[in-house]
């Protein structure tokens, strides 16, 4: 993944972001002391760097996290878990299947952006979009459409 630019966001543009983040976590206290920079891809995905590190990344003209992120921030809601069957096709990109999900935010309705983590040691792996609603995220068929996984480009590191 190539940076075509660059550049730190003003207070009132950050403030924003952060406000939209911020009902995912905990606490968001150290975020909203954070630098943020937003970067404009080459791949058509825009990365918030937070203290320059690439934790957030904007979807449809909405901040969410990336993995890294989701890591590191450790969001609360918009979660869903996978068992460790489903864990070696969700680092490979694929979409999540209702049969390998364990438990989903019930909150989660259809578009959300929701954070895939996988069961024993809670660890996010992906980024996706719900296809269906998180009380509907067991059975058969697909539950999210995978958008960022461990390994991809926004993983690896960005070139310059």
């Amino acid at each position: 993944m190539k940076i075509k630019s660059r550049h730190h966001l003003k207070g009132s543009d950050a403030r924003k972001i952060i406000a939209q983040i911020e009902p995912f976590l905990e606490d968001s206290s150290g975020l909203r002391k954070s630098s943020l920079e937003m970067a404009i891809s080459d791949e058509g995905v825009d990365l918030i760097f937070v203290n320059g590190r690439p934790l957030l990344m904007m979807v449809d003209g909405k901040p969410f996290f990336t993995v890294l992120g989701a890591i590191e921030l450790v969001p609360t809601k918009r979660l869903v878990v996978v068992d460790a069957g489903a864990v070696r096709f969700v680092v490979n990109g694929a979409d999540i299947m209702k049969p390998g999900i364990v438990s989903a935010d019930p909150d989660i309705a259809v578009g959300d952006l929701v954070v895939v983590m996988e069961e024993r040691h809670k660890k996010p792996l992906a980024v996706g979009t719900a296809m269906v609603a998180g009380t509907e995220m067991k059975g058969e068929g697909k539950a999210v459409k995978s958008l960022h996984h461990v390994g991809d480009s926004v993983w690896k590191g960005l070139e310059e």
